[in-house]
């Protein structure tokens, strides 16, 4: 199956060019340092000139209805330029944690809002990780902690996955409720902004849900970081080759050093590899696809940016240059919704 269309390709080309006006270095800086640690109106533009929020949204609740292949080569825009956004937080995460709950209310009520930009975040991971909820349910009401929460800080709806007894229910929260405290923590990557949302005995609306929600959720969740990752290295990789081809060392530019050319060589087959990985679990939406694109991804982007590293030399490690900021960005997306070694014995099995 093909995944680059005539559709697909036409969006690539509106996001690449927004994101080129609106959203160079510079531009990425700025917006980490907001309150929102986004850009609001990079945001707007996205989703009124593209409508990037509502892509992967069924019709019947304000969306397109397109595939997650469209949903992809948004993702890998975005991750090509780093930029700050909710769209995976929202209009990825939370979008498909009402879908795939199969919740009609909840999607009548909750999808149009996304669909239109509105931020709404999944309350998900412990502290520990995403293999287990961070929050307990007594019945309608919440304990504990969610940890790693995207857009958890800013977002005006609380989507929380809590235990409940045995199994693991989906419940939505005011952020405003009283109980509620939300507090964005210290990342290794500043592009990405996270939150701890705590819950202290806190009234919350139970939403219904599937016995294989939380796997589904890991699915689609794995997939969507994986075609970041392979933006980002795409990027990460054509910032060396510019680099090698403008710095001179003994009078030549190091890019026509026959090592250097084989370190390059190596760096993009990774990032074919890493892409391929990526489309085809984004087709096949598969979960043995989806874990083995997490971990081959998250692996071959490190590699790549560790490489990017080596060749730029001591500039790379500099506040200023790029390069420090895709490192940044390959070992953050690579604990992501869990660690490659947590998926090794998924894939195996």
């Amino acid at each position: 199956m093909t995944f680059e269309t005539e559709d697909r390709t036409a969006l690539r080309e509106s996001v690449r060019s927004l994101l080129a006006k609106h959203s160079d270095s510079a531009a990425v800086r700025k917006a980490i340092t907001t309150p929102d640690g986004y850009d609001p109106d990079l945001w707007s533009r996205l989703v009124e000139q593209v409508g990037v929020a509502a892509l992967a949204i069924p019709e019947e609740y304000d969306g397109v209805g397109a595939s997650w292949a469209e949903t992809h080569v948004v993702l890998e825009e975005l991750g090509r330029t780093l930029t700050p956004s909710p769209f995976l937080g929202s209009a990825v995460l939370a979008a498909q944690t009402v879908l795939l709950s199969g919740d009609t209310d909840a999607a009548a009520r909750l999808l149009p809002s996304i669909a239109a930009g509105e931020v709404v975040a999944v309350c998900w991971a412990s502290e520990a990780g995403w293999h287990r909820p961070g929050v307990v349910a007594d019945g309608d009401v919440l304990t504990g902690a969610a940890h790693y929460v995207l857009g958890g800080d800013v977002a005006s709806t609380l989507l929380v996955i809590a235990a409940d007894g045995d199994a693991t229910t989906l419940f939505e929260v005011d952020p405003t409720a009283d109980g509620v405290v939300r507090r964005r923590v210290p990342t290794m990557d500043p592009t990405r902004t996270l939150a701890e949302v705590s819950f202290a005995a806190v009234s919350a609306r139970r939403l219904s849900s599937t016995d294989d929600l939380v796997e589904r959720l890991r699915t689609a969740a794995v997939i969507a970081v994986s075609a970041e990752q392979v933006g980002a290295a795409q990027a990460t990789l054509d910032l060396t080759v510019e680099y090698t081809k403008n710095r001179k060392q003994f009078g030549r530019v190091i890019g026509s050093f026959q090592a250097l050319k084989h370190r390059m060589a190596d760096m993009y087959a990774l990032v074919e590899t890493a892409r391929s990985m990526s489309y085809a679990a984004a087709l096949s939406q598969d979960p043995q696809d989806a874990y083995a694109s997490k971990i081959y991804c998250s692996e071959a982007f490190e590699q790549v940016a560790a490489e990017a590293v080596q060749l730029h030399g001591g500039i790379a490690i500099t506040w200023e240059h790029d390069t420090q900021l895709f490192f940044k960005r390959a070992h953050g997306t690579a604990q992501l919704f869990g660690q490659p070694r947590e998926y090794l014995l998924a894939v195996s099995a």
